[in-house]
């Protein structure tokens, strides 16, 4: 996904059996990165990845401090289409 500043960052989508959905990121474009984080957010992955900020973006800061990331901060993020399989 191209953000607004024009860098890209690989977004991934991880949806549990239970259906919980998380999403994780990448500004190294890294997809095991990505989707580890996902995978923690969506409750099937354990331990949190840990994470070194790239750019300072909002959603690394708030990786780091424990937040909520607040995805549609990047208006890219909006226009992704997700499959449903």
């Amino acid at each position: 996904m191209r953000l607004a500043t024009g860098e890209e960052v690989l977004v991934a989508r991880v949806v549990a059996p239970d259906g919980r959905v998380g999403f994780g990121f990448s500004f190294r474009t890294d997809a095991t990165e990505a989707r580890h984080m996902a995978e923690w957010a969506a409750g099937v992955r354990a331990e949190r990845p840990a994470y070194e900020s790239q750019l300072d973006h909002s959603w690394e800061r708030a990786w780091l401090s424990d937040e909520e990331i607040e995805w549609p901060s990047e208006p890219g993020f909006a226009k992704i289409q997700w499959t449903t399989e």
